[in-house]
């Protein structure tokens, strides 16, 4: 194969800074890249060792996580004014390699370059567990997120009130069912990290959020029975303003387009203001997931519900070296 024009280290150190400041489950960064030395592609691997075998047994989230790293692949290569050409699952022969990003040429006079304030978005982007003040978001913001979901491939649904108690209804029973399951919960807790821990993966201590004095939203609990220092409970806000992420299908490709949406719609919240938690319990739990399906609604299926609206901001969590594997590994 005739080698391409190599990417220079600061072009492929830009690109990967970008990609491993994605939103992962539990902070589990389950992605590796590697540099082909011919194609000049940047690979996109799974990363079996860093995977939830009990709340992801199907990987699902973990494409979601890659999807959202190849999202911000792309976004960061616009930003260095290239074009991206992305393949998702490219090899039949090779289950693990999930996406190959491609700079073919600097964009032309007639590319249309996306909100600037997107890429800029991408190192603000952090989940906030604290409560938000309520108030409401404009419509315009909201089908802006609405819009972001639909050009990659997904659809974002936004509740009513009613259809907003019954998500949150599901999304708790999904808590309790984890709350009885110790294996789970031992699953879960693995991730978590001590203040000044030296692991760039899981969720520091210090970035969990407060229980709802309310119990009206069922933030996840990630530390169980484990006696240690829990932050009081707040009163969150009492009007929650969600949205439903879900794709017609639900194939493996279905899955890294609902992350690349997923990470699409974030960033635009983050761009125009907004705070955003995930509330992905539910998902977790096959009969609990279909559920989450809206009323009426053929072939939806759901990935992920979204917390959306004005508050403080997240607190960030650790990052792995955005670095590419050697080009034989």
């Amino acid at each position: 194969m005739r080698t391409r024009a190599a990417l220079d280290a600061a072009t492929v150190e830009s690109l990967l800074a970008a990609a491993v400041a994605a939103p992962s489950i539990h902070n589990t960064q389950p992605w590796r890249f590697r540099l082909d030395p011919d194609s000049q592609a940047l690979e996109v691997h799974s990363m079996p060792q860093r995977t939830l075998p009990l709340a992801d047994p199907t990987h699902r989230a973990q494409y979601l996580s890659v999807g959202a790293a190849i999202f911000n692949l792309r976004l960061a290569a616009v930003h260095l004014g290239r074009r991206a050409e992305v393949r998702l699952l490219p090899d039949p022969h090779q289950p693990g390699l999930l996406a190959a990003v491609r700079l073919t040429g600097p964009l032309g006079t007639h590319d249309e370059p996306p909100d600037p304030g997107l890429h800029e978005a991408i190192a603000r982007r952090h989940t906030s567990r604290l409560p938000f003040t309520g108030r409401p978001v404009p419509e315009p913001i909201v089908a802006e997120m609405a819009a972001a979901a639909h050009a990659a491939a997904a659809r974002l649904h936004i509740p009513d009130i009613a259809g907003a108690r019954r998500l949150l209804r599901l999304t708790a029973a999904a808590e309790g069912r984890n709350h009885t399951h110790p294996a789970r919960m031992a699953e879960t807790l693995a991730w978590i990290t001590a203040p000044g821990a030296a692991t760039p993966y899981g969720i520091p201590l210090t970035a969990l959020g407060p229980p709802d004095a309310g119990r009206r939203i069922p933030m996840r609990d990630f530390t169980g029975p484990l006696p240690v220092v829990r932050r009081p409970a707040l009163w969150f806000e009492r009007h929650v303003q969600l949205a439903l992420l879900w794709t017609p299908h639900d194939r493996r490709d279905d899955w890294l387009r609902a992350g690349q949406a997923l990470q699409y719609v974030l960033l635009t919240a983050t761009a125009r203001g907004l705070r955003t938690s995930l509330l992905h319990q539910a998902m977790e739990w096959p009969d609990l997931r279909a559920a989450m399906a809206p009323p009426h609604y053929k072939r939806c299926h759901p990935h992920m519900l979204i917390r959306f609206g004005y508050g403080p901001d997240g607190t960030g969590t650790p990052r792995g070296p955005g670095r590419s594997a050697p080009a034989v590994a």
